[in-house]
């Protein structure tokens, strides 16, 4: 009854001339945006899910059985690679976590998982290298003969550490870049014909080398290719209605919230995601596929279908979708006129 009382109130609350000076109050007075958000529940998938990724974070790094902590190896072994970059770098640094980043990795270890293997190498490289480089000090010695205890003739065989990256000429310049920019429209006409597998993962080799914060890349790439649940997937998000039916292969692109232990954290699915969409479209586009990114705004019934349909979890959430197949060449894009330069540029401004 109350749920059924809220939703009255919510949707007088959008027709009524007052809403304006009620969200003016609420922007002057904070604690009253908490509450209209409370009330009205816009926000609440997000804080369920933000609040579940937390519990899922305790919870790996608490599991005995050392299926949990990735997410958190991968943070600290980050962390440990920025410093040993510093300039100057400093005799002693990582005391504070240390200690969590060499039990999480020989809980891991101990477990001989093949899958996250590729993990365990460059975790055990960086820690080698760390372990060598730092200065003796009593915070870190019990972590430095525990590390050392676990090896056992351990070798990665290529050593996986902080390198001097290479600086010969790219072989696509800027003019270059600039044309793939314009070459890449949202497509949403397509041929009945199906992307291979093999172009799709070669793709997806250059978007997962996009920059994630603290190397955790907190989401992965749902690929449905088969033609009628690419079909039934495209229609779920808004936007669609008209031209999903023709879609060869759709991408949903999930963030995992697990990959987090603080609130501060919870946009950075979007961000990183993002960054690894963009890279996927321009790997796609020259190799002759194109894409059309489809927004996923959050709809609570949008939500609930995408959910039943491809199996997410509470502490997961779409980020995008992505139409992805070969251009009909009969079909048009719509111009989208881009922003002037000095509409979206400026140097050094402070208001």
């Amino acid at each position: 009854m109350l749920s059924k009382v809220k939703r009255a109130v919510t949707r007088a609350l959008a027709r009524s001339p007052i809403k304006a000076t009620v969200w003016r109050l609420c922007v002057r007075y904070p604690f009253l945006a908490d509450q209209y958000y409370a009330f009205t529940g816009g926000f609440r998938r997000e804080h369920r899910a933000v609040l579940l990724g937390k519990l899922k974070h305790v919870a790996d790094m608490q599991d005995s059985t050392g299926k949990g902590g990735e997410y958190t190896l991968r943070r600290n072994i980050h962390r440990l690679e920025k410093g040993i970059i510093s300039r100057p770098r400093r005799p002693v640094f990582a005391r504070d976590y240390i200690g969590e980043t060499v039990r999480v990795y020989t809980t891991l270890a101990a477990e001989k998982d093949a899958a996250i293997q590729p993990l365990l190498n460059w975790a055990h490289d960086v820690l080698s290298e760390y372990f060598e480089l730092v200065s003796e000090d009593p915070a870190i010695e019990p972590h430095r003969q525990r590390f050392a205890s676990s090896q056992n003739g351990f070798c990665s065989g290529t050593k996986l550490m902080p390198y001097q990256r290479e600086q010969t000429p790219l072989r696509v310049d800027l003019e270059g870049l600039s044309e793939l920019a314009w070459r890449r429209r949202s497509v949403r006409w397509f041929v009945d014909k199906p992307v291979p597998r093999d172009v799709i993962d070669r793709a997806v080799e250059v978007a997962k080398l996009s920059p994630s914060a603290c190397n955790r890349q907190p989401f992965e790439f749902r690929v449905y290719d088969d033609p009628e649940l690419s079909k039934k997937v495209g229609a779920v998000p808004m936007g669609t209605r008209g031209f999903a039916q023709n879609f060869p292969c759709v991408i949903v692109i999930v963030g995992d919230l697990r990959a987090y232990f603080s609130e501060r954290d919870r946009h950075v699915i979007y961000v990183d995601a993002g960054l690894a969409a963009m890279a996927l479209q321009f790997a796609l586009e020259v190799q002759g596929v194109s894409t059309c990114c489809i927004n996923w705004p959050d709809v609570e019934a949008n939500e609930r279908a995408m959910d039943s349909l491809i199996g997410l979890k509470p502490n997961q959430r779409p980020v995008m979708c992505m139409a992805v197949g070969y251009a009909d060449p009969e079909g048009s894009v719509p111009y989208s006129q881009k922003k002037g330069l000095d509409e979206i540029r400026s140097y050094n401004r402070t208001g």
